[in-house]
């Protein structure tokens, strides 16, 4: 027998489940289709645990610094047991209440297995208890998410490598951590093992760390990672690993091999439709898996859509959520919502941390628009300056004509929120002059803002 559904939802993330709950509490029968954990990327493998990990590095390094505040404590040890059970215990707690939640919710079923497309509109669900069921559906929402990308080089499936998965699960500290990649994920976990005493090398294959970015902010993380004992390594292309004399070896170009006693594959994403048998519903993907949307998320098949990161767009979990509100608002409010014009910020969770929001100079320098920076050092932060934390720069890029805040970086103490507050004067239509003449509380971060928009003048 099929059964038929107002709408399904495949994959339970940050954009999936809220979505699935909205369309049940607007009285609409929906099935939310999960093979793995409930919850995504985001509770499982990724937000949720990384941060809880890298919270007790920061301990780490401060309980190590203690003596440049007056404070002299004993030796620091790393209990890697501990920080794992911690990990674990908030990663269950967050899911289960997920779980909970889609369990109390009346007009939708949750469905534990691997979905896979028959036609536009039906599916056959592979049940992790045995067994199949048929379904057919008005909409379809695939919100499959990705998983870590498997480079090809030379001998990598003959040596015990790691991904960001697997790494949070040791129960020791390396001795020595290669890292192979150097986006986000590479530079959290490299900093977070220094910080836990391993020796680390990062392995990017690019002219400079994180490749979004500004080339001076990019310089000032690597001189960052680099003053806390991390072997960076620019344009060094990985071409073949192997295990010796019970090591792992990175030939990378460097005129030796790189020795380590673990590897991070840490080198991009890749979405999750291999089993999906997309092709027998015509919806398209582009050279990387991705599945292309129009602004309302919808794919080139009416009817059935892409959320989060299997579209291809940035990939956060608030960009997962704000996909959620967008269908949300166009298909059970009646609101017309888009993605266009949206402003995407994100931090990475370096220590200190990169915060950022809408485009950069780089990326600006080539519309034509008459743009201003205004850059200034953390050093010259009253806060940062009390705190011993004076590590990274502010950057602002401004219109020229209109004053308005183009685009904002925070490289330091709290750089994520402190590029909320630029955001929400963004959002506002605030023009700089309102930051700059702004009156904020002494000593808080946020009055750097006077002395960094004070530069335009």
């Amino acid at each position: 027998m099929t059964k038929h559904y107002d709408a399904v939802v495949i994959g339970s993330g940050q954009g999936g489940t809220p979505l699935a709950r909205a369309l049940a509490d607007a009285q609409k029968p929906t099935v939310l289709i999960e093979r793995d954990k409930v919850g995504g990327t985001c509770i499982n493998y990724g937000c949720t645990p990384t941060k809880t990990m890298v919270a007790s590095a920061e301990v780490a390094y401060q309980a190590r610094r203690a003596a440049d505040y007056g404070v002299h404590t004993g030796d620091v040890s790393v209990d890697m047991v501990t920080i794992r059970d911690r990990k674990r215990k908030i990663v269950e707690r967050f899911r289960s209440g997920n779980e909970k939640g889609i369990e109390k919710a009346e007009h939708l079923d949750l469905l534990r297995g691997e979905a896979r497309f028959t036609g536009n509109k039906s599916l056959t669900v592979a049940l992790h208890d045995g067994g199949t069921m048929d379904i057919q559906a008005d909409a379809i929402f695939i919100d499959a998410g990705t998983r870590s990308a498997v480079p090809k080089i030379e001998g990598l499936t003959d040596v015990p490598w790691l991904d960001s998965t697997s790494i949070m699960e040791l129960d020791t500290v390396p001795e020595h951590l290669v890292v192979l990649g150097g986006g986000y994920v590479g530079l959290e976990f490299g900093q977070m093992f220094r910080r836990f005493g391993s020796q680390v090398t990062i392995l990017n294959r690019g002219p400079q760390l994180l490749a979004r970015e500004d080339p001076d902010i990019a310089e000032q993380v690597t001189a960052i990672l680099r003053e806390d004992g991390i072997e960076v390594h620019c344009e060094a292309i990985a071409s073949r690993v192997a295990k010796q004399n019970g090591a792992i070896e990175v030939e990378a170009g460097l005129g030796k091999p790189v020795r380590g006693t673990h590897l991070l594959v840490a080198t991009g994403r890749v979405p999750n439709i291999e089993k999906l048998g997309l092709e027998q519903t015509g919806v398209k993907t582009d050279s990387h898996g991705f599945i292309p949307v129009n602004s309302r998320l919808e794919t080139n098949v009416p009817g059935i859509y892409a959320l989060g990161d299997v579209n291809g767009g940035p990939m956060f979990t608030h960009i997962s959520y704000d996909d959620f509100r967008i269908i949300k608002s166009n298909f059970l409010d009646g609101k017309p919502a888009s993605t266009e014009g949206r402003i995407l910020p994100y931090t990475v969770f370096i220590d200190p941390q990169l915060g950022r929001i809408g485009p950069t100079e780089t990326e600006l320098r080539g519309t034509g628009r008459q743009i201003q920076i205004a850059s200034m050092p953390m050093s010259y932060v009253a806060r940062a300056l009390e705190t011993d934390e004076t590590r990274g720069c502010l950057k602002a890029v401004v219109d020229a004509e209109t004053k308005q805040i183009l685009g904002f970086t925070a490289l330091g103490m709290q750089g994520g929120e402190i590029a909320a507050m630029v955001q929400i004067a963004m959002m506002g239509k605030l023009p700089y002059t309102a930051l700059r003449d702004g009156v904020f509380s002494h000593p808080t971060l946020s009055e750097a803002l006077n002395n960094l928009f004070a530069k335009l003048e």
